[in-house]
């Protein structure tokens, strides 16, 4: 059996767990005040989500397998199925992906970093400034930090250490730990100041959970001001 096969025969395996982890669920007695319905609902989801873990097929596929078991089980009606498509943030979202997959692809992320490197990297310090404006760049255009970081930026900075004498171990504050740390907090700045540069940024800023915890701040310090006053008397 050649190394195909063995794939094919993983794959199939792994799509046979996903199977019998939601057939369990499924025929597992309905607990009290739960609906059937809400109960095979939470069968589907539990095998899906196993599925992304275990990737029997592409994530794609399997989330839109999972969409379809909703509606030919009856569980769901085609148009509650269907209602998570028509939100305009999701499909944004898609679109960032796909402008990152071209990022990715083409290789221009790499240009605008290298640009940058070429541009301001004849000290350390501009070689931090570099990956820091080559992250705000790409940030933008790049909802994943995971791909922006780890896809693009990481292998310049691993490479440019590496050229610089810096490896892991006795070597790694030479140069390469203050780039790599100036990687993560770069990545973590920029994620949170664009709305498409990390995946969860629309869909929190579609719900109401910011004027909440900044309902919940609010009266926060306007007790903390209280009690400092009533203390002060």
């Amino acid at each position: 059996m050649n190394g195909q096969e063995r794939g094919v025969g993983a794959r199939i395996s792994r799509g046979l767990i996903v199977v019998i982890i939601g057939m369990i669920i499924w025929y597992l007695p309905v607990p009290a005040g739960v609906k059937k319905e809400a109960w095979q609902l939470l069968a589907i989801f539990v095998a899906t989500i196993f599925g992304l873990i275990l990737t029997p097929l592409p994530m794609g596929a399997v989330v839109i397998i999972g969409v379809m078991m909703t509606t030919l089980t009856g569980t769901l009606k085609i148009g509650p199925a269907l209602s998570g498509f028509a939100n305009s943030t999701v499909w944004l979202i898609v679109a960032a992906f796909l402008v990152a997959r071209g990022f990715i692809k083409t290789g221009l992320g790499r240009r605008i970093a290298f640009f940058f490197i070429r541009t301001f990297g004849r000290k350390t310090l501009g070689l931090a400034y570099s990956i820091v404006a080559s992250e705000l760049i790409l940030s933008p255009a790049t909802p994943s930090n995971t791909a922006r970081a780890g896809g693009i930026i990481f292998p310049i900075v691993r490479a440019i250490s590496g050229t610089l004498g810096s490896e892991p171990g006795d070597t790694a504050r030479k140069i390469g730990a203050f780039l790599m740390k100036m990687e993560f907090q770069a990545t973590v700045i920029t994620s949170a100041m664009f709305m498409t540069s990390m995946a969860p940024n629309p869909l929190i800023a579609e719900s109401d959970t910011p004027r909440r915890a900044g309902g919940l701040m609010s009266r926060a310090a306007s007790k903390a001001v209280d009690s400092l006053t009533q203390t002060s008397r």
